[in-house]
């Protein structure tokens, strides 16, 4: 009896688990540059000294869906999104190199370069800053050029270039923040061959039809989850009765 409580507790459990990784796919169908999770499951057998005779499941994300989201212009000079493959170099939270595909930029204090989640943007040579302009243009290749304030209109100055990288998509991780990390602190080399497109934004890849589906059969599963330990309840309630007639 005891089987089956184990495999149906530790089955809702991980429904839950799953749940909450689906609904953060949900949440961020309007994200710009979001990319969506990935889920699956697994029996896990429970080893010790003797032969494994119990199982549990186990919920693990497999990896992220790196499909590339729509693009959709927004004729905000400081917009870029990506074409095809490759991310945006960022400062992190914690203050090392990330990378993210979320080009919704704009300009924080002191004219820092930032995404829309106060993210510094990193250049050459770290965070980018902009003095105050009258034009400002972002090229395929990330290049920023802008006419200063007071300048005359062919006075375009080159100001950065914003750091774009195509590390392997396979050893990118991706932090509670939603940005990607490398692993063990690496940092991606440029690649030149990124571009950008300016005055966009890549939307999010993660799909709210598909998301509110599982978010239905998952709720489902749990329930069955929670009927198994009701019959297992039921089962030794039954057996229990069946020994006291004895």
């Amino acid at each position: 009896m005891d089987r089956m409580l184990y495999v149906a507790m530790s089955g809702a459990k991980q429904v839950m688990q799953a749940q909450e990784a689906n609904n953060n796919n949900l949440a961020n169908v309007s994200t710009t540059g979001f990319r969506a999770d990935l889920n699956q499951f697994r029996a896990m057998p429970v080893f010790g000294q003797v032969y494994p005779t119990r199982v549990y499941s186990m919920s693990e994300r497999p990896g992220i869906d790196f499909t590339p989201g729509p693009i959709i212009t927004t004729g905000n000079d400081l917009d870029v999104a990506i074409k095809g493959n490759g991310f945006i170099a960022v400062q992190g939270p914690d203050g090392n190199e990330a990378y993210t595909r979320a080009g919704d930029l704009s300009l924080g204090p002191g004219g820092v370069l930032t995404t829309g989640t106060g993210h510094y943007v990193l250049g050459n040579s770290g965070p980018i800053a902009i003095p105050p302009y009258e034009k400002i243009e972002i090229a395929d290749d990330g290049t920023i050029t802008a006419r200063p304030l007071g300048q005359a209109p062919n006075a375009m100055v080159v100001l950065d270039r914003i750091k774009l990288v195509n590390p392997p998509l396979e050893q990118l991780e991706k932090g509670l923040e939603g940005l990607f990390h490398l692993p063990n602190g690496e940092i991606a080399p440029p690649d030149a061959t990124v571009a950008v497109a300016s005055r966009a934004v890549e939307g999010s890849n993660s799909n709210p039809v598909s998301s509110l589906v599982t978010m239905i059969n998952l709720q489902r599963q749990y329930e069955m989850q929670v009927k198994m330990m009701r019959s297992g309840e039921d089962n030794a309630a039954a057996a229990s009765k069946l020994l006291q007639l004895q």
